[in-house]
């Protein structure tokens, strides 16, 4: 059986709930995940509230290979990532040592006051590993199978870097797509019983329109490719027969 690994993804933030920040952050994970052969399974966008994270995180925790949470660790009275992951692991959230010490000296070589706001950033759950930070200094960290990273899409996506070699990761998922002229309501019963003939495929129906017309692409993914091409055969020699039909 093909190695599959999964994870899932916590986007915390009201500004995201609220529509005032536009997240930029799933599409990316999911470009990742993809690339490096993880199955990003599922994603859950939560507010700045300490039992609506605690909850979701020790959901997908427990089902998951892997956790990836952005924003929440910054400076502000709402960021309580760490005050949240500390709870769901049972485990206090403290003063990190080397991340203070690291903090302290950025902020001492810029002339900047080292405020009680910006020690806020030093703080971890007891145990936590450090995600390095290329960015803006303060790290990330990684709590059992949870990755806890920036909100700020530039700092994230250095950060994940930084996470990426230290992942296990699984087969390859492969893709073939197949253009179809026709619409889903036409495809739609014989795509369905193609999909129970091959069910180590996963066959997605995506509608298209232009020129003044309605089409549809249609994407095959597996990971074997002698699989993926016996269901790719069979979806377009259905497409053709039902053009030719119609």
């Amino acid at each position: 059986m093909p190695d599959i690994i999964t994870a899932a993804m916590l986007v915390i933030g009201d500004e995201i709930l609220s529509g005032r920040t536009k997240d930029k952050n799933i599409g990316h994970l999911a470009d990742i995940m993809t690339a490096i052969g993880i199955d990003l399974k599922e994603v859950r966008i939560v507010p700045d509230e300490e039992d609506e994270i605690v909850a979701a995180l020790n959901a997908v925790r427990a089902r998951y290979t892997y956790v990836f949470t952005t924003g929440g660790i910054g400076p502000t009275h709402d960021d309580i990532t760490a005050d949240s992951v500390a709870k769901a692991f049972g485990v206090p959230c403290e003063y990190d040592a080397k991340a203070y010490a690291m903090l302290e000296e950025s902020y001492a070589k810029r002339g900047i006051e080292f405020t009680e706001a910006r020690k806020r950033m030093a703080r971890m759950p007891r145990g936590a590993d450090h995600i390095d930070n290329p960015v803006s200094i303060a790290p990330g960290f990684r709590m059992g199978n949870v990755h806890v990273m920036a909100g700020v899409p530039s700092i994230f996506q250095a950060m994940l870097d930084n996470v990426v070699p230290t992942l296990k990761t699984g087969t390859k998922m492969l893709s073939a797509s197949v253009e179809c002229p026709l619409g889903e309501g036409v495809i739609g019963g014989p795509l369905a019983e193609i999909q129970k003939r091959h069910p180590d495929t996963i066959i997605g129906s995506y509608p298209k329109y232009g020129d003044g017309k309605f089409w549809t692409e249609l994407v095959v993914r597996a990971r074997s490719a002698e699989v993926l091409e016996a269901a790719r055969a069979e979806v377009e020699a259905m497409v053709a027969e039902l053009a030719k039909a119609g």
